[in-house]
């Protein structure tokens, strides 16, 4: 199954992850392949809808809207936001004790997500890298922005 980040790319980010108890996050199960589908499914709700339609109305055009094909993707450009995906919705609240008081992981699971929703915000900014026509490379009328300088509802 394919995933964008790796317990290594984690390290990287928290370097002590895995001194709380749980000490592999790739095995059954993999949390991050489920933030891939995650992501996947978000980019499919978010970004595909707007995906070559530039600034015309899909229901005006009466075009389709595609899914993400994840092949087409550049994995690179949502590692960061997969490991802060995995941090901030799979493990954090699993170390948390949700204590109305507060904890630690509460408290971090809460940046983690902060995080993702920011820089998955800057990836649809900047353009999805995506090989719309399958030749190999990403050329710069591929890399679709979801703002078109115009009112998202």
């Amino acid at each position: 199954m394919a995933q964008f980040s790796t317990d290594s790319d984690l390290l990287e980010f928290e370097p002590d992850i895995k001194n709380y108890g749980i000490q592999d996050f790739e095995t059954d199960p993999n949390l991050h392949e489920k933030s891939y589908d995650d992501i996947i499914r978000l980019l499919n709700i978010k970004w595909a809808p707007t995906y070559g339609l530039g600034r015309y109305d899909a229901s005006v055009l009466g075009a389709s809207i595609i899914d993400v094909d994840p092949n087409k993707i550049q994995t690179s450009q949502f590692k960061r936001a997969s490991v802060y995906h995995v941090l901030g919705h799979y493990i954090y609240p699993r170390l948390s004790t949700f204590d109305p008081a507060g904890d630690a992981f509460r408290e971090k699971m809460n940046y983690y997500v902060n995080k993702f929703n920011e820089e998955f915000d800057f990836i649809l900014q900047e353009g999805v890298k995506y090989d719309a026509d399958s030749d190999g490379t990403i050329a710069d009328s591929e890399k679709q922005t979801y703002y078109h300088n115009r009112l998202q509802r």
